[in-house]
């Protein structure tokens, strides 16, 4: 087998991102054997390189189990990464002790998926978003109570709502009362993970544009976890698609759904509901099942259900770079032209196929 053509990081779009993730790598140990060794591991995410930048929103999109949601995590540390590096505000996170820790998770935050296990049901609205205040020795007594109702008003509630407990609210509800959890030690940095798949699509909108206007009047940074790429259309400024593990496509929100390059993010765009129920849309069907995150395929992760015509022997020998196929779109595929993956080193891997630029009409976003 040809050896792994190295992987290419994301260029940075500017020297000074608010957030850079390099190489972050997350397995679990499965089936481990006698005395610890010869055990397996689940590659839940396996590389991942990106920026965010201050005020920026970036979409981080996928099928479930791809590992977005315990990217997300990583970065905060809510589980420990297995190796990899995460800088915020150009301190290397993953090099805290607990104490310098918690004192940088006042300035990330996240925001949970499920707004129904994400709140103590023994604890008053009140108190849930006053426990930050606290921890964090930002205001006590009267001055967190001031500063509660007012943090509860900036989500759309009513201040007397602070009494109450979250069983008595609607799921909408209660998502924006984790969100005024996770403004109340004011961060510049908020994991958004799913925070709307739970909800209705009327409830989505609502909470998507308070979080709009939110990042508009605080100047928030989010990476914004989701896998209906009609929501992070509304609200990303780039999106990076995952599979398996790995980024596989990422680039500004217009450039993405104007021209997806990766032939899995076609896919995607291709099973986009057309609200329109008199018309029709093609939709490129992938075959087989997503291979298991503990035996990933070899070379390209994506080549067992690949559709580009100039598929061959080398997508399963050479794992592809993430790199430019055009200014600040960056794409994993070596069939996907132009490449720095030359064709003399396809050959050497099997190839019969040259790289083509390959655009489906069906992947095409209206």
């Amino acid at each position: 087998m040809t050896a792994p053509h190295s992987v290419a990081h994301p260029r940075p779009l500017t020297p000074d991102p608010l957030l850079r993730v390099t190489d972050l790598r997350k397995y679990f140990p499965v089936g481990t054997g006698l005395f610890g060794r010869g055990g397996s591991s689940v590659k839940a995410v396996d590389g991942v390189s990106f920026d965010v930048l201050p005020g920026e929103t970036l979409g981080l999109v996928g099928e479930s189990g791809c590992g977005k949601s315990t990217t997300g995590r990583a970065i905060l540390r809510l589980i420990e990464p297995t190796s990899g590096s995460v800088t915020f505000a150009g301190q290397s996170v993953l090099d805290l002790g607990s104490t310098a820790l918690r004192q940088l998770r006042r300035q990330m935050q996240i925001i949970f998926q499920d707004p129904f296990s994400s709140l103590n049901p023994r604890m008053s609205v009140g108190a849930i978003v006053r426990e930050g205040l606290t921890i964090h020795r930002l205001a006590e007594g009267a001055e967190a109570d001031k500063r509660v109702k007012q943090l509860l008003q900036e989500v759309g509630l009513r201040p007397e709502y602070s009494n109450r407990y979250p069983h008595e609210f609607s799921g909408g509800q209660r998502q924006r009362i984790g969100i005024a959890r996770a403004l109340a030690v004011e961060p510049k940095f908020i994991v958004c993970d799913e925070p709307v798949s739970a909800l209705d699509v009327s409830v989505q909108a609502q909470v998507v544009n308070l979080l709009q206007d939110l990042q508009r009047d605080r100047g928030l940074a989010y990476l914004f976890i989701a896998h209906d790429l009609s929501v992070v259309e509304h609200i990303a400024d780039r999106v990076a698609v995952m599979y398996l593990g790995k980024v596989v496509e990422l680039a500004t929100r217009e450039d993405l759904y104007r021209e997806p390059l990766m032939p899995y993010t076609q896919a995607l765009l291709s099973a986009v509901p057309v609200p329109n129920p008199a018309a029709r849309r093609d939709r490129i069907v992938l075959t087989g099942d997503v291979p298991s995150p503990s035996n990933p395929p070899s070379g390209c992760v994506f080549h067992p259900r690949c559709h580009h015509p100039a598929k061959d022997e080398a997508c399963a020998r050479i794992v592809p770079p993430l790199e430019e196929k055009a200014p600040g779109h960056l794409v994993a595929c070596i069939k996907q032209a132009p490449t720095t993956v030359t064709w003399e080193q396809q050959q050497a891997a099997g190839a019969t196929r040259p790289p083509e630029r390959y655009l489906p009409l069906a992947a095409l976003h209206a």
